[in-house]
Protein backbone atom coordinates (compact mmCIF):
# COMPACT_ATOMS: atom_id res chain seq x y z
CA UNK A 1 0.00 0.00 0.00
CA UNK A 2 1.51 3.17 -1.26
CA UNK A 3 0.22 6.69 1.09
CA UNK A 4 -0.45 9.95 -1.36
CA UNK A 5 1.81 12.66 -0.96
CA UNK A 6 -1.09 14.89 0.62
CA UNK A 7 -1.18 12.01 3.43
CA UNK A 8 2.53 11.93 3.58
CA UNK A 9 2.68 15.73 4.26
CA UNK A 10 -0.55 15.89 6.23
CA UNK A 11 0.89 13.61 8.62
CA UNK A 12 4.06 15.09 8.50
CA UNK A 13 2.34 18.49 9.83
CA UNK A 14 0.28 16.94 12.39
CA UNK A 15 3.73 14.98 14.06
CA UNK A 16 5.16 18.51 14.26
CA UNK A 17 1.75 20.09 15.54
CA UNK A 18 1.70 17.30 18.47
CA UNK A 19 4.90 18.08 19.46
CA UNK A 20 4.00 21.58 20.60
CA UNK A 21 0.28 21.10 21.33
CA UNK A 22 -0.47 25.11 22.91
CA UNK A 23 1.94 26.63 20.15
CA UNK A 24 -0.02 27.76 16.68
CA UNK A 25 1.93 26.75 13.64
CA UNK A 26 1.36 28.70 10.52
CA UNK A 27 1.51 26.84 7.00
CA UNK A 28 4.31 29.00 6.08
CA UNK A 29 6.60 27.80 8.79
CA UNK A 30 5.64 24.18 8.36
CA UNK A 31 6.24 24.72 4.73
CA UNK A 32 9.51 26.15 5.59
CA UNK A 33 10.53 23.30 8.09
CA UNK A 34 9.94 20.52 5.53
CA UNK A 35 10.79 21.73 2.45
CA UNK A 36 7.50 21.37 0.99
CA UNK A 37 4.76 23.80 -1.07
CA UNK A 38 2.63 25.86 0.97
CA UNK A 39 -0.31 25.56 -1.31
CA UNK A 40 -0.31 21.75 -1.22
CA UNK A 41 -0.21 22.50 2.98
CA UNK A 42 -2.57 24.37 2.99
CA UNK A 43 -5.18 22.64 1.07
CA UNK A 44 -4.39 20.16 4.14
CA UNK A 45 -4.80 22.19 6.51
CA UNK A 46 -8.27 23.29 5.43
CA UNK A 47 -9.16 19.43 5.28
CA UNK A 48 -7.80 18.99 8.95
CA UNK A 49 -9.93 22.27 9.98
CA UNK A 50 -13.22 21.10 8.06
CA UNK A 51 -12.67 17.48 10.13
CA UNK A 52 -12.35 19.42 13.47
CA UNK A 53 -9.02 17.98 13.88
CA UNK A 54 -7.13 21.77 13.80
CA UNK A 55 -8.02 24.65 14.26
CA UNK A 56 -6.83 27.46 12.69
CA UNK A 57 -6.79 31.06 13.95
CA UNK A 58 -5.86 34.60 12.16
CA UNK A 59 -3.77 37.35 13.22
CA UNK A 60 -1.38 37.52 16.22
CA UNK A 61 -0.83 34.84 18.18
CA UNK A 62 -2.91 32.62 15.34
CA UNK A 63 -1.89 29.37 13.60
CA UNK A 64 -3.16 25.72 13.19
CA UNK A 65 -3.79 24.06 16.79
CA UNK A 66 -4.80 20.45 17.62
CA UNK A 67 -8.30 20.88 18.50
CA UNK A 68 -8.14 17.77 20.58
CA UNK A 69 -5.42 16.39 22.56
CA UNK A 70 -2.80 14.04 20.48
CA UNK A 71 -3.13 11.45 22.51
CA UNK A 72 -6.99 10.72 21.40
CA UNK A 73 -6.64 11.11 17.74
CA UNK A 74 -5.94 7.72 16.24
CA UNK A 75 -3.57 7.26 12.78
CA UNK A 76 -5.95 4.93 11.05
CA UNK A 77 -8.88 7.66 11.57
CA UNK A 78 -6.37 10.54 10.19
CA UNK A 79 -4.89 8.33 7.06
CA UNK A 80 -8.84 7.45 6.36
CA UNK A 81 -9.64 11.30 6.51
CA UNK A 82 -6.87 11.88 4.29
CA UNK A 83 -6.95 9.09 2.00
CA UNK A 84 -10.43 9.68 1.10
CA UNK A 85 -11.24 9.62 -2.41
CA UNK A 86 -8.27 7.51 -2.84
CA UNK A 87 -9.41 4.81 -4.06
CA UNK A 88 -6.76 1.37 -3.45
CA UNK A 89 -7.67 -0.15 -6.41
CA UNK A 90 -9.55 1.09 -9.26
CA UNK A 91 -12.29 -1.47 -8.61
CA UNK A 92 -12.67 0.20 -5.22
CA UNK A 93 -13.73 3.86 -7.24
CA UNK A 94 -16.99 5.56 -7.67
CA UNK A 95 -18.61 2.87 -10.40
CA UNK A 96 -15.85 0.59 -9.95
CA UNK A 97 -13.95 1.97 -12.93
CA UNK A 98 -13.18 0.14 -16.12
CA UNK A 99 -12.76 -3.01 -14.23
CA UNK A 100 -13.62 -5.98 -16.54
CA UNK A 101 -13.67 -8.51 -13.80
CA UNK A 102 -16.37 -6.98 -11.55
CA UNK A 103 -18.46 -8.87 -10.02
CA UNK A 104 -16.81 -12.55 -10.25
CA UNK A 105 -13.44 -11.17 -8.80
CA UNK A 106 -12.31 -12.71 -5.42
CA UNK A 107 -9.07 -10.48 -4.95
CA UNK A 108 -11.71 -7.05 -4.05
CA UNK A 109 -12.74 -8.82 -0.83
CA UNK A 110 -9.37 -9.66 0.24
CA UNK A 111 -8.33 -6.08 -0.84
CA UNK A 112 -11.07 -4.67 1.58
CA UNK A 113 -10.46 -6.99 4.66
CA UNK A 114 -6.51 -6.08 4.09
CA UNK A 115 -7.38 -2.10 4.06
CA UNK A 116 -9.68 -2.51 6.66
CA UNK A 117 -6.80 -4.08 9.11
CA UNK A 118 -4.55 -2.17 8.04
CA UNK A 119 -6.13 1.45 9.39
CA UNK A 120 -7.45 -0.91 12.43
CA UNK A 121 -3.57 -1.71 12.96
CA UNK A 122 -2.88 2.29 12.71
CA UNK A 123 -5.73 3.41 15.19
CA UNK A 124 -3.44 1.30 17.71
CA UNK A 125 -0.90 4.29 17.88
CA UNK A 126 -2.20 7.61 18.41
CA UNK A 127 -0.33 11.06 17.54
CA UNK A 128 0.81 11.49 20.54
CA UNK A 129 2.67 7.96 20.16
CA UNK A 130 4.41 10.11 16.87
CA UNK A 131 4.93 13.48 17.74
CA UNK A 132 7.85 14.87 16.47
CA UNK A 133 10.67 15.66 19.11
CA UNK A 134 9.80 19.39 21.05
CA UNK A 135 11.74 21.85 19.17
CA UNK A 136 14.13 23.81 21.44
CA UNK A 137 14.77 27.76 20.98
CA UNK A 138 18.44 28.48 19.96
Amino acid sequence: MRLTSFTDYGLRMLMRMASQPGQGFSTAELAEEFGLSRNHLTKIMQRLARAGIVETRRGTGGGAFLCMPAESIRLGEIVALLEQGQALVECFSDGGGDCTINGCCRLKARLRQAETAFLEDLNQTTLADIALPARTAA
